[in-house]
């Protein structure tokens, strides 16, 4: 008698990017990944059918899949392009301009022509009612309930079913922001409520109100988005558990993503941190630099001692490059990273100076690049890399994109090439130039922020586009080692799948530490792990009493205007805390500024609590054998950085290499999903695990 074949454990993760959708299976540990066009009508189309096809393809049925990780960049854009819902804003009487007031900060001082972004509800459709909290939660005036009925009937004339609540010290004391919500859904139940008490519970009025505007903004589309999504998986036979990745790299439940959709902001973008992260730990690198490029943006993030970069705060859609303060402040858990407009699909440009301009217009993936069978008339970075032979044109995204070369020279003689009177190819290394300083200078510029010397990381590429350009960027920034991971083209997929079940909560609190409270204190800790833990149960996490529970604490001298995080311990705070607090604090305070002050009264403001989920153990990639030749699979002509003339150079088929393979540049080196560009001066191993290793062979120019 035949034993029964073992089940395959089959993992599903999709991104859904401005161009492609990144589609990755993992069958026993073994990755497959595909590439399709973004469908921005509708998504989730490319994410089922690119996905099954793909399935089809391989011989899965949807009921074989054990669970599907998702990430989007849907509730990203639709606050960089102004496509959210129109939704009011409820505040405190005498606090209607708070989103228009801001922190009334300006991020350029001598700009008497600055304009700062718009915010995201407009001031006629901000609201107030009669009601007061203190700071401490006591009630100064109760809620006049029948103003709000008379506001609700206002709104509801106005057409809009999106609303934000955020009442003065709403986070110290919740019951008027609750309020409203129940009579909003005694009567119009069908409307979307955002309140700043569970959306942001921190000081901070501008922050916080922002950030629940913000998630009132999105919530309708990704709503709406991830209901057709869900039932669309349940009518294709799927019956795994779906998650979603959050912008502080874990993941969290679909329908915690429904009702918190700014928590995903930056969810793809996470994702390959959490790659890089993998990386580092894989590779023994301590720093490294993480670099994805995809189609329509490029991310930059540090890895230190394994780890990516983590954040409370955030800014989307800045008004000024890279300036702070110039775009929307969010409050939520985020990967610390900074993010351009530079991707392959950015349109190219003649600026007023007669330079190339890259971006921030993006072609997408409707109409897409010229090369592209989509009707695309403008130059892009990906027609670009095209008419300098960086790219197959027969064999792009797998073969699924025929591109055409006649019509991306076309496009770049036709918009860039007669203005600079050049051949197309010289304008086409020209924009190569461009974007690659422009991402290169955004790293520098991250770097300097956060005190780090580049040339001592090694750098990770991945997405579409990083490895073509990896090289170069990472020659600018001094960086001389390179490692390319397999799948390197859809690497924020595969981060999905390495990511762990994350929640975090946060609460502002203020408690000073001189007779600290070590009861209250750990009360509020422990119901805010019991509510977290409700959260990980209802997504159907097999492990969720084994998740670790880190709990932190923002502390800072009393009268200071920002805190400094401490790491408290899992234990219980006991009448030792007081004593404790201020050692930790004091500890973390004399790291960051060098000193501390005597006798000055410490308090903490804010409390967090985060459990995150089991990770796979990782052990360092074994020593690699000797080396070997690469096996050409062809020539292509190749203009090198430097212009000239193009010549043929070496061609390898990345799956084909084993390990142990070498090759020196110039070559190129495509697979499935991406191409490596390897310059003169480098060259590229294949180690453990199919990992490509690339380091300078010699200083370049």
């Amino acid at each position: 008698m035949n034993s029964p074949t073992p089940r395959k454990n089959i993992r599903w993760a999709t991104d859904i990017g401005g161009t492609f959708t990144d589609i990755v299976l993992s069958i026993d540990g073994e990755m497959h990944a595909r590439k399709v066009l973004t469908t921005p009508a509708q998504p989730e189309r490319a994410v089922i059918d690119g996905s099954l096809q793909m399935m089809r393809d391989m011989g899965i049925a949807p009921e074989m899949v054990d669970i599907f990780v998702h990430g989007t960049t849907l509730a990203t854009n639709a606050i960089l392009e102004r496509r959210g819902a129109r939704c009011a804003l409820i505040g405190t009487e005498g606090f209607r301009d708070i989103l228009s007031i801001g922190d009334e900060g300006r991020f350029d001082q001598y700009d008497i022509f600055i304009e700062k972004v718009a915010p995201l509800i407009a001031p006629e459709l901000c609201f107030t009612l009669p009601e007061r909290m203190s700071a401490a939660g006591e009630v100064l005036r109760p809620l006049d309930e029948a103003a709000v009925h008379a506001l609700m009937e206002r709104i509801d004339a106005l057409g809009i079913r999106s609303v934000a609540i955020c009442f003065i010290h709403g986070y110290a004391n919740a019951a008027h922001e609750r309020r409203v919500a129940q009579i909003i859904a005694e009567h119009h139940p069908d409307w979307f409520v955002s309140l700043s008490s569970e959306v942001c519970p921190e000081v901070r009025e501008y922050e916080r109100c922002s950030t629940t505007a913000a998630n009132a903004y999105v919530k309708p589309i990704m709503a709406g988005y991830l209901q057709r999504l869900e039932q669309e998986l349940v009518e294709q036979g799927f019956r795994c558990p779906t998650y979603l990745m959050t912008s502080g790299g874990g993941l969290t439940t679909l329908r915690s993503a429904m009702e918190f959709p700014i928590r995903l902001v930056e969810s793809g973008p996470a994702g390959g941190a959490i790659l890089a992260a993998h990386v580092a730990r894989l590779c023994e690198r301590q720093n490294v630099l993480a670099f994805d490029m995809g189609g329509t943006t490029a991310k930059v993030s540090f890895i230190d001692d394994f780890e990516p970069h983590t954040s409370r705060s955030f800014e989307v859609d800045r008004a000024s490059g890279f300036r702070k303060g110039s775009g929307l402040p969010l409050r939520i858990p985020v990967i610390d990273m900074v993010e351009i407009s530079a991707g392959g699909g950015s349109l190219c440009d003649i600026g007023m100076f007669d330079n190339i301009t890259v971006g921030p217009e993006s072609a997408s993936s409707v109409p897409g690049p010229a090369c592209y069978p989509n009707g695309g008339t403008r130059p892009t970075v990906t027609d670009s890399n095209l008419v300098l032979g960086r790219l197959d044109a027969h064999n792009f995204a797998g073969g699924t994109i025929a591109l055409d070369t006649a019509a991306a020279s076309a496009a770049i003689a036709r918009t860039l090439g007669a203005r600079l009177d050049c051949a197309a190819h010289i304008a086409a290394l020209g924009v190569s130039q461009r974007v690659e300083e422009n991402m290169a200078n955004a790293a520098r510029v991250h770097a300097s922020e956060c005190g780090k010397d580049l040339a001592k990381f090694s750098m990770v590429a991945f997405g579409g586009a990083a490895p073509v350009h990896a090289v170069a960027v990472a020659r600018k920034l001094g960086i001389r080692q390179i490692i390319l991971p397999p799948n390197a083209g859809v690497g924020s997929a595969v981060g999905f799948l390495l990511a762990p079940m994350k929640y975090e909560l946060v609460r502002s609190h203020c408690m000073p530490v001189a007779g600290f409270d070590h009861a209250r204190a750990q009360a509020l800790l422990q119901a805010m792990e019991d509510e977290g833990r409700a959260v990980v149960t209802a997504g159907q996490d097999a492990n969720a009493a084994e998740h670790r529970v880190v709990r932190r604490a923002y502390m800072r001298y009393m009268g200071q205007g920002h805190e400094v995080l401490v790491e408290l311990p899992t234990a219980a705070l006991d009448a030792q805390a007081e004593v404790q607090l201020r050692q930790w604090f004091e500890t973390q305070y004399k790291a960051l500024y060098g000193r501390v002050i005597p006798d000055a009264q410490i308090e903490v403001v804010t409390w967090t609590v985060s459990l995150i989920g089991a990770t796979a153990e990782v052990a360092p990639l074994a020593a690699t054998g000797a080396r070997q030749a690469a096996t050409r699979a062809g020539t292509r002509q190749l203009l090198a950085d430097g212009g000239g003339e193009f010549e043929h150079v070496p061609v390898f088929w990345r799956p084909d290499l084993a390990v142990g393979a070498h090759f020196a540049g110039p070559a190129l080196l495509d697979d499935e999903s991406t191409t490596l560009l390897l310059p003169a001066g480098y060259t590229a191993q294949v180690v453990a695990e199919r990992y490509v290793i690339i380091d300078e062979t010699e200083i370049t120019a």
